[in-house]
């Protein structure tokens, strides 16, 4: 099996997420590829880390992941190859693979230096293309991944901070955007294991969620649990707390961004 996926922030503009199929495709021809998507907005490491969570268990083992949101490409930054579940990444080592090192089942992990996996000539600019693309081609052509350069442990790996949701003084949960989807839904760093735990004697209906001045009482099952245009709070697919707008925009209703406080508290009414 031949699968390689790809995130980066690239957009669709250019030619680069194009060139790098070339790459792939030019070493080995039977690459399945898949874009998990190119629209993360320019080096949103946190944002990453998030998508790499929520997709890769979607994929069968023996996936090769490439996740090129690079903003320090062509610094001496390391990339490397990291094994999870039977399935490798390659990424730079800046902290995008944060999550995964909770995971369990962690097999080889290696900063790249092999050069005769890279193509000839190498830019500062564009490692996506000259070293990420033939090194996931290579690795779907059965290279091992020991092959690639130096074992290395993950406790030398770069890590994001990813706040979690918080109890305040008051006892209300708090939480906050982590990043906004195309749609415009909110998503929050809420899991609905900590819903749960702060409302395990409510009523999930008597919920009272706020931004900034702006409220919803109730947490939704559905999108049409109320009138369009209108805001619902509702845990999404990935198992987030989101706002969202029934047929309308959170973001613009809200005006809100990456960061915004989100706060959950009971309503006494």
């Amino acid at each position: 099996m031949s699968i390689i996926t790809l995130i980066t922030d690239f957009g669709v503009y250019d030619e680069y997420v194009g060139v790098m199929k070339g790459v792939i495709l030019s070493i080995n021809p039977a690459a399945t590829i898949v874009d998990i998507t190119h629209r993360v907005e320019p080096q949103d490491l946190i944002h990453t880390a998030y998508i790499i969570k929520h997709s890769f268990k979607y994929f069968p083992e023996g996936t090769v992941h490439v996740v090129v949101v690079d903003p320090g490409v062509g610094s001496e930054r390391a990339i490397i190859a990291l094994e999870v579940t039977g399935h490798i990444f390659l990424a730079p080592d800046n902290g995008v693979l944060t999550f995964l090192m909770d995971e369990p089942n962690i097999g080889s992990i290696v900063r790249i230096e092999d050069s005769r996996y890279f193509l000839e000539s190498v830019s500062r600019t564009f490692h996506g293309r000259d070293i990420f693309a033939p090194v996931a081609a290579h690795l779907s052509n059965g290279v091992e991944i020991k092959a690639l350069g130096v074992p290395i442990d993950k406790t030398g790996l770069k890590r994001l901070f990813i706040k979690s949701a918080s109890i305040s003084s008051s006892g209300e949960l708090v939480g906050a955007v982590v990043f906004i989807d195309g749609f415009g839904n909110l998503i929050t760093n809420i899991d609905a294991k900590s819903l749960d735990k702060f409302c395990r004697f409510c009523e999930k209906e008597k919920l009272e969620f706020r931004m900034g001045k702006k409220k919803i009482v109730g947490l939704s099952k559905t999108y049409e649990s109320v009138l369009p245009q209108s805001p619902l709070a509702i845990i999404g697919s990935r198992g987030y707390l989101e706002i969202a707008v029934n047929c309308g925009n959170a973001r613009s209703y809200f005006m809100a961004d990456k960061g915004d406080m989100v706060t959950v508290a009971l309503n006494n009414l």
